[in-house]
C-alpha cells in the first residue's frame, strides 16, 4: 500500500509565520511554493501568529507582497484573538502596551483603547501588553501602576525573542516578564501555546476537519497544537539541527506517551509536507490546564490516639484532606512535613515512613487564584504525634479532628482516601533520614 504524504493526510494546516513562512520582509525558500501547492490540493489554510505588530489586514498585504495568497479570515493573530478573547470576558477598556495595531484590534472588538504613552495610568478594565520598538521604562511604570489599581493584567503573548534577519530579537515576552516583576502579578496569556488560537483556528474550518500544526517553536507551537488536541510538525532547517526529508520521533504504534514538547514529525523543508510519511499520532485535548512549573509537595497521614487519622478541613474549598503542603528551598522532605503539619495543625510529628509518591496531573495540577498552574509531585508519609497542641491554622484549616481510618469524614478527597489506605497497608516502621 502507498505511504501517502504529510499533505495528503491532513484536511487544513495551521501555520506559524515568523521563521516558518518568512523572516521579517522575506519569505523562506520553500514557502510560496509548498502553500501554493496544498491550495491546489484543496487544503485549508490557516496562519497563526504569537506577532501583535500587526492587524489581521496588515498580514494579509505582507503575505500578499511576497506572492503568498491569504484573507483576513484565514489569520489569528495573537493581538487579534486578545482582542476576541477580552470582548468575550466582557472587557470595555484597555490600557494598550504595544503598537497601534494592537490598539486598532481591540477597538473593532468594541474595547475603548489607551495608548501607553508613559504618563499617568488611566482607569481601565485591563492592561493589555504587547510588542513594540518604542517602549521603555515609563510605559512599564504606567501599565504597572494601572495592574496595581486593580486592572487586569492580560499579555497577548509570552514569547521571549522571535526570528528576525539579524538573529533573534527580544518579544513580547521581555515586556511581559518586567511588568510581571514590577506588579508581582501574573497576566493571562492569550497567545500560543494557549489552545484558545488554535479553537478559533479549528472553528473557522468545516466540521471534522483534520488538522495539523506547522510551527518551529516546540515551546508555543507544538505544546499548543498538543493542548488543543492537535498533531504538530517542528520545521527545523538544515544548519539549526534539521535533516533531509521527515523525520517521525517514535514509531508508529508505541504505547508510551511522548513528552507534549516532542513534534509528531519534523521537516527540514515545507516541502517535506509532500514526501512520503508514516501517519502521524492522534492527540486529544488536554482534560487539565497546563502547569507553568512542576513543585515537590508533601502529605501526612498522621496517626493520633488509638491509631486515628488526623484530617483537616480547607478554608477555600470546605473540603476535608490530610495536612500537605509544599517543600522549601533547602529544606529535607521530612522537614517538610514536620513544618507543614505544625503551621496547619498546631501538632509536632515525627514522620515514620515514605508511603507513596503521587503525580498524576489529573489529581495533582492546581490552579491558583493568580491563574497559575502548578503541577505538585507529592511524598506521602504516615507520621505520628510527638506533641503539640491540636490548633488548625485560621487562614488556611477551619477545622481539624481525629477518625477512625475506616470512618473518614464526609465530602473527604477521594485522591486522600486512597493514600490514607496505601499508608496503612504499608509494611514495619522505618526511620526517615
Amino acid at each position: 500500500m502507498r505511504m501517502r504524504s504529510l499533505a495528503e493526510q491532513f484536511d487544513a494546516f495551521l501555520f506559524d509565520l515568523d521563521g516558518v513562512v518568512y523572516i521579517g520582509d522575506e519569505p523562506m525558500s520553500d514557502a510560496v511554493e509548498a502553500l501554493g501547492r496544498l491550495r491546489a490540493m484543496g487544503k485549508a489554510v490557516r496562519f497563526l501568529t504569537n506577532d501583535p505588530r500587526y492587524t489581521r489586514q496588515q498580514f494579509v498585504r505582507r503575505l500578499e507582497g511576497m506572492g503568498i495568497e491569504a484573507v483576513p479570515d484565514e489569520v489569528i493573530g495573537c493581538g487579534w484573538a486578545t482582542a476576541q478573547h477580552l470582548r468575550q470576558l466582557g472587557v470595555r477598556s484597555a490600557l494598550v502596551v504595544g503598537n497601534a495595531a494592537l490598539a486598532s484590534e481591540l477597538e473593532a472588538a468594541g474595547i475603548v483603547p489607551t495608548e501607553a504613552d508613559g504618563g499617568e495610568p488611566p482607569t481601565v478594565d485591563a492592561v493589555v501588553v504587547g510588542a513594540g520598538e518604542h517602549l521603555g521604562y515609563r510605559h512599564i511604570l504606567q501599565a504597572s501602576r494601572a495592574i496595581l489599581a486593580g486592572a487586569n493584567f492580560v499579555a497577548t503573548n509570552a514569547d521571549g525573542r522571535f526570528p528576525a534577519p539579524g538573529g533573534p530579537a527580544p518579544g513580547t515576552g521581555a515586556i511581559v516578564r518586567a511588568v510581571d516583576v514590577a506588579t508581582g502579578r501574573r497576566p493571562l496569556v492569550v497567545g500560543k501555546p494557549n489552545p484558545f488560537m488554535f479553537r478559533m483556528a479549528l472553528e473557522s474550518l468545516a466540521p471534522g476537519a483534520q488538522a495539523v500544526m506547522v510551527g518551529d517553536n516546540p515551546a508555543t507551537d507544538i505544546l499548543g497544537a498538543h493542548l488543543a488536541g492537535l498533531p504538530g510538525i517542528l520545521v527545523a532547517r538544515e544548519g539549526e539541527g534539521g535533516r533531509p526529508g521527515i523525520t517521525v520521533p517514535q514509531a508508529q504504534g508505541a504505547s508510551s506517551r511522548r513528552g507534549l514538547l516532542q513534534a509528531d514529525a519534523v521537516v527540514s523543508t515545507l516541502l517535506a509536507l509532500f514526501e512520503p510519511s508514516p501517519p502521524l499520532r492522534h492527540w486529544a485535548p488536554l482534560p487539565h490546564p497546563w502547569p507553568e512549573r512542576v513543585s515537590p509537595g508533601v502529605a501526612a497521614v498522621v496517626l493520633g490516639p488509638e491509631d486515628r487519622v488526623l484530617w483537616v478541613r480547607r478554608q477555600d474549598t470546605g473540603r476535608w484532606s490530610l495536612p500537605l503542603g509544599h517543600v522549601e528551598p533547602a529544606e529535607s522532605l521530612h522537614e517538610a512535613v514536620r513544618r507543614d503539619v505544625l503551621e496547619e495543625t498546631g501538632l509536632v510529628v515525627r514522620p515514620v515512613r515514605l508511603t507513596g509518591v503521587y503525580s498524576e496531573p489529573a489529581a495533582q495540577v492546581f490552579v491558583y487564584p493568580s491563574g497559575e498552574a502548578v503541577h505538585f509531585v507529592t511524598c506521602c508519609f504516615l507520621c505520628r504525634v510527638e506533641g503539640g497542641c491540636l490548633q488548625p491554622a485560621p487562614d488556611e484549616v477551619s477545622e481539624a479532628a481525629f477518625f477512625e481510618p475506616g470512618a473518614p469524614p464526609p465530602a473527604a478527597m477521594a485522591i486522600h482516601l486512597q493514600w490514607v489506605a496505601h499508608a496503612l497497608a504499608g509494611g514495619p516502621e522505618a526511620v526517615v533520614r
